[in-house]
């Protein structure tokens, strides 16, 4: 694969709005490098902590230290094991004393340097920190660029469920290189394009369609890549701008996470399921409960299901290695969910391609029906 370039071409600005607290995402080629002096734009004599995970690091944390320490910008680095174990109480802690230690004061910076797991993590500890200190975020993953660096919602996991402790925080600077997706592992990958997907599921079908015929050029790199990413990125900042604490719209954004996150808490939050991967059986299923309630066509769920199979990503809980509990197991893990409203289950569910809705006070018989159904998928 081929290395970013440090020569930036055309880069695509989505602005997030929410008045004093607006910000841009930056989406190109090439912006790692430009960092520094992007950055020293908006905050010219704050210093840095850089969080970063062990895997990031060693192929980008020297090349962003070097862009911001030659636009003026002091930095010190925070690294932290890779994975989802890092999204918790004892790392957090970590963080926030080594941002304390390095001096960070509260007109300086945090900088996210990674993907999801690092964004949230970081997020949160910019969140708490001196109660409150600012947030650049630098996704290096697809999954991050197209979702987690975008909206301010940050957080940690614990034993009852993921990202049950968190804060509302907002960047001030997304920069999105798409080049440093060309490192990502094939599965990283796919994991990410579950998100674009989503988008289009969720209330674009012509984007959905567009993708159906591009998502291989989306996977290559060049504009395609760049387009679906600007795409989501537009779709995401207009639903937060609407609705930042998820009162009602943004809730949209969690199309196929019920199921999702039960299955990674089955799973161990672990290597066999990744989020993407658990986001794109969710929304199959989703689209499933949509089909067996009535709401959505079977050929729209058909459609859906056919479109991330053909990518790669798994669909049926049978593709799950390993195996996962029986269905009453799964739906207590989704009543510990954050999206659990006065004891009952709150699903977003579909009336077709792009006609996604949220339904509150689903029926639990339905869903176990499904749920047994779906373990006996050939």
């Amino acid at each position: 694969m081929k290395a970013p370039s440090d020569i930036a071409p055309t880069v695509t600005t989505v602005r997030v709005e929410l008045g004093a607290r607006a910000y841009d995402i930056a989406i190109g080629g090439g912006l790692l490098a430009q960092a520094g002096k992007r950055i020293a734009g908006i905050k010219p004599k704050a210093k840095a902590a850089i969080v970063s995970d062990e895997n990031v690091a060693k192929h980008y944390l020297e090349r962003c230290e070097r862009s911001l320490e030659d636009a003026g910008i002091k930095t010190s680095r925070i690294v932290v094991p890779a994975g989802e174990g890092s999204k918790s109480f004892s790392i957090y802690e970590q963080v926030v004393n080594s941002i304390l230690d390095a001096r960070i004061e509260r007109s300086d910076l945090v900088i996210a340097l990674g993907g999801g797991v690092v964004g949230d993590l970081a997020g949160f500890a910019a969140a708490t920190a001196l109660r409150g200190v600012g947030l650049v975020q630098i996704p290096t993953s697809l999954l991050a660029q197209v979702d987690s660096s975008i909206g301010g919602k940050t957080g940690i996991d614990t034993r009852h469920g993921k990202n049950l402790v968190g804060a509302f925080h907002q960047p001030i600077l997304v920069l999105a290189d798409t080049d440093i997706l060309d490192t990502l592992p094939p599965r990283e990958f796919r994991s990410g394009y579950a998100e674009i997907a989503k988008y289009g599921l969720i209330n674009d079908e012509r984007f959905f369609g567009w993708l159906e015929k591009n998502w291989q050029g989306v996977f290559k790199g060049g504009e395609e890549r760049v387009r679906a990413v600007a795409t989501s990125c537009r779709a995401k900042a207009a639903i937060v701008a609407r609705d930042e604490r998820e009162a009602g719209e943004r809730a949209l954004l969690n199309l196929g996470h019920t199921f999702a996150h039960a299955l990674e808490a089955a799973t161990g939050y672990s290597e066999r399921l990744l989020h993407g991967e658990a986001v794109a059986i969710g929304i199959v299923l989703a689209y499933r409960l949509s089909a067996k309630l009535g709401l959505c066509p079977q050929t729209d769920c058909d459609r859906a299901a056919a479109h991330l199979k053909a990518v790669g990503l798994p669909t049926r809980l049978t593709d799950v290695k390993g195996g996962l509990p029986d269905s009453t197991k799964l739906l207590n893990l989704m009543r510990t969910d954050k999206k659990v409203e006065h004891g009952s289950l709150v699903f977003v569910l579909a009336r077709g391609i792009g006609k996604a809705f949220v339904a509150k006070g689903v029926e639990i018989g339905p869903v176990r029906a499904l749920l047994d159904e779906a373990r006996r998928d050939p």
